[in-house]
């Protein structure tokens, strides 16, 4: 009986596991994912890449137990592990229901105006943008992915395609002054300016180099 019940343990450790590595992950995956690609122009590399991403190759526990293979979330049934998830009936499913996301959404649903299938950088950079994942990393990670491993030969590619450059999107904030000037009028003093401006008379003569607290109509002062 022992025997058996290990035995059993063993096969269902074998059956769990369905990828040992991430090599073997893309052999397993590949033809759904150029097929989706074929169907619905969007790169097989991002569809590959994500999957890798999110699903740690297949190897993560929503992976294994709910064949949820792109972190969407959801319902599920699953009576092995309690989870935000939502599950699949297949590797297969969870594909699909990636692409139909893409596809059906907004903002994701715009990207195939903006993108071709073979721009995985682009894509890659679209679905962060629209929200897909809050990491601030998730597109370089993603694009490493296919680099790493080449996905992007998965992508029919024509011959001579040349890749389109994305302006890097670099967001230059302004400097905020931390000084702001008042004009100073008739019947003013520090002590007035200090409370209309929630500050001191101390930090207003430091902020101003004042040796003296009388003061000038028209004299700025910075607060």
């Amino acid at each position: 009986m022992k025997n058996i019940l290990t035995f059993c343990l063993l096969l269902l450790s074998v059956t769990i596991t369905k990828a040992q590595n991430t090599e073997d992950y893309i052999a397993e995956h590949v033809d759904v994912a150029q097929e989706l690609m074929r169907d619905h122009k969007i790169p097989a590399s991002i569809i590959l890449a994500v999957a890798i991403h999110e699903s740690a190759a297949g190897n993560s526990r929503i992976a294994q137990h709910l064949n949820n293979h792109f972190g969407v979330k959801g319902p599920n049934n699953n009576e092995e592990i309690r989870s935000a998830y939502r599950d699949y009936d297949s590797d297969e499913e969870s594909y699909n229901h990636f692409v139909e996301i893409m596809e059906t959404r907004a903002p994701f649903n715009s990207l195939f105006g903006k993108y071709d299938q073979y721009d995985y950088k682009g894509w890659a950079k679209g679905i962060q943008r629209s929200g897909y994942a809050s990491s601030r990393t998730w597109a370089s990670q993603v694009i490493a992915m296919v680099n790493k491993y080449d996905l992007f030969q998965y992508d029919d590619r024509p011959e001579g395609y040349t890749e389109p450059v994305h302006k890097t999107s670099v967001y230059h904030r302004k400097k905020r002054s931390t000084s702001r000037i008042y004009t100073v009028k008739a019947g003013d003093n520090l002590g007035v300016i200090a409370k209309k401006k929630g500050t001191t008379i101390k930090t207003l003569m430091k902020k101003n180099g004042l040796k003296k607290v009388s003061l000038k109509p028209g004299q700025n002062i910075k607060f």
